[in-house]
């Protein structure tokens, strides 16, 4: 028995050694990689910038150095954000070294609006610099991509490739039918008969409104990608659009044929024609630049200076209560953030990128109040992304500029409730029943364990009411409208960026860039540098805290491909309590 403990003991220290001697050893190569990677670029003459889509863009690159980690291969493979990506570009316009822009095609998309911004920026490049910008694709080249696509000199694709091109279509997924086979029904408290978030739950089916809607924003969206795609093709939108009725796209040599795009060539094939087209000669070796690694070669016009300064804060991702994380908008953070800069007299704009469909109403409000003080004190500027909606437009309404792309989902001004309740799964399929002893009449509300009594669905359709009474009354006052107004094209209705804006709901038509330079001419200045926020954490305290949500993270999509959206949806399904400021943020436009 003795011997027996020796080495059960002996084994369980070894592990520990073991687990503490890997730990150390993988913090040190991920140091080493990060450390080479950190180091500043040199470029070759010829040099093509390489524009890799097919991945989602976040807005800002994450500045923490193990983004783009894959702990199962040990690389680190940065995704730049939509922030680098524009400033690489305009970059690329005057460096000489840069001969020009090749866009590598994926699958994935990264939303309408993040690629009308770089499609602009592309756009601009050619205008300004003289140089070329060729698109290419090996597989599956999606509608966003071919939009970004259309703003190059030539496009190619593979012979064998397929172009996914049929115009839009916007899909959103039931769940009231399965919620009743788990015996869970969901109390629904709302306002706004467009508020279509609320009907996955307690619906099978579109209703009439929310239909309406989204065939207003979504054929708003493709009627404008249609125009720019016509534009830059040399068609008319009856051609784009019939070539998208007829599916063109899924033949290689009908794309060809009809316009759609210039070549079908294989990759040796491009290859060739970037080197003749930077000067070089088919045997020499021309040197291709990933986008992470340009972001690294010094900018020359980059001003750097303490004394006069543009806040650029990044709102991305559901509005929750508390401090959040990285991958939301906590809105006691982001308070504490604004107020900072606020009080800053270095400071002279602040400029707020919305990115989000929304969340805690209370959240909103927070974050609402301070960049309400903000207006009063500096120009606050705000960047809408692919979605500033419900909740992000509630903290978009004290801008005094607010800029938006066409192609935006904005609006949704309306909240609701929702309250689960789970006896009938506790009870019937659980064998799990409760009892309750209270010392009020309503102690025990709001339960999960039963339905609400008519009062108590009284007091919440109150609450309701209260919070979208407020919530219109914040937009008119921001928006210079009176609440009567605001409510005629609030209600929760979904509208498109373009529609927004002819509503007075956005002022300007533009991408981050823009309200960058917009937030500077309102404060008056010239020069000035950037800073950007939420501040990083501590890289190696985010390794220790957040490695094994990485490697969770790693397998889950590995096992689960494009799927593993489905399940980080339901994840978010349980944050759907209380009184809610968001988009039917489970829609897909595709």
């Amino acid at each position: 028995m003795k011997n027996f403990l020796v080495y059960v003991l002996a084994t369980i220290t070894g592990i520990i050694i073991a687990s503490i001697l890997f730990f150390l050893v993988m913090t040190a190569s991920l140091s080493i990689i990060i450390a080479s990677g950190n180091k500043s670029v040199s470029l070759a003459d010829n040099s093509v910038l390489v524009l890799k889509t097919g991945i989602p863009v976040p807005d800002r690159t994450d500045p923490n150095p193990f983004a783009g980690l894959d702990v199962l291969n040990m690389t680190i493979t940065p995704t730049p954000g939509l922030n680098d990506i524009l400033r690489n570009i305009e970059k690329a316009a005057n460096d000489r070294k840069i001969k020009g822009i090749l866009i590598e095609n994926g699958i994935l998309a990264s939303g309408w609006a993040t690629t009308e911004e770089i499609r602009n920026a592309l756009l601009k490049f050619r205008e300004t610099s003289n140089k070329f910008v060729i698109a290419y694709s090996e597989y599956l080249l999606p509608q966003a991509g071919y939009y970004l696509s259309s703003a190059a000199d030539k496009v190619y694709i593979n012979p064998a490739s397929v172009l996914d091109f049929k115009g839009l279509s916007g899909e959103i997924m039931f769940y009231r039918k399965a919620l009743e086979k788990l015996g869970v029904e969901v109390q629904v408290i709302r306002h706004g008969k467009f508020k279509g978030a609320v009907e996955p739950y307690i619906l099978d089916r579109l209703s009439s409104e929310n239909r309406e809607q989204i065939k207003d924003y979504v054929g708003s969206i493709w009627n404008h990608v249609a125009a720019k795609i016509a534009e830059s093709r040399g068609m008319t939108t009856g051609r784009v659009n019939s070539l998208a009725d007829k599916l063109t796209g899924y033949n290689a040599d009908d794309a060809f044929e009809s316009g759609l795009v210039d070549g079908l060539i294989y990759r040796d094939q491009l290859i060739d024609t970037l080197k003749i087209l930077s000067g070089l000669g088919t045997d020499d070796k021309i040197a291709m630049v990933p986008m992470h690694k340009y972001t690294k070669v010094p900018d020359p016009k980059k001003v750097l200076t303490t004394k006069t300064r543009i806040a650029v804060i990044y709102a991305s991702g559901n509005i929750t209560d508390g401090k959040g994380n990285e991958s939301n908008i906590g809105g006691d953070r982001f308070a504490e953030i604004i107020r900072k800069e606020r009080k800053d007299s270095t400071v002279k704009a602040i400029v707020l990128r919305v990115n989000s469909r929304g969340g805690s109403a209370i959240a909103s409000d927070i974050m609402w109040r301070e960049l309400d003080l903000a207006a009063k004190t500096k120009p606050l500027v705000i960047s809408m992304g692919n979605y500033a909606a419900s909740g992000g437009y509630y903290i978009s309404a004290p801008g005094t500029k607010i800029y938006a792309g066409p192609t935006t989902i904005s609006g949704s001004i309306g909240v609701f409730g929702l309250f689960p309740n789970t006896g009938k799964l506790m009870e019937q399929k659980l064998g799990i029943n409760t009892e309750t002893v209270n010392t009020n009449e309503n102690s025990d509300f709001p339960s999960v364990f039963r339905p609400m009594t008519s009062y108590e669905k009284q007091v919440m359709q109150a609450a309701v009411e209260k919070t979208y009474s407020d919530f219109i009354g914040k937009v008119g006052e921001g928006r210079k409208m009176s609440s009567e107004s605001v409510d005629n094209i609030a209600q929760g209705r979904v509208w498109s960026g373009s529609s927004a804006m002819r509503l007075g709901l956005v002022d300007s038509t533009g991408g981050l860039t823009d309200a960058i330079k917009g937030a500077a001419a309102l404060a008056g200045i010239e020069k000035y540098s950037i800073r950007e926020l939420p501040v990083a954490e501590d890289p190696y305290m985010k390794l220790i805290s957040q490695l094994g949500s990485e490697i969770r993270s790693a397998f889950l999509k590995k096992e689960l491909g494009e799927s593993v959206r489905f399940y980080r949806e339901l994840k978010e399904i349980k944050e759907l309590s209380g009184i809610q400021a968001r988009l039917p943020y489970l829609i897909e436009i595709n």
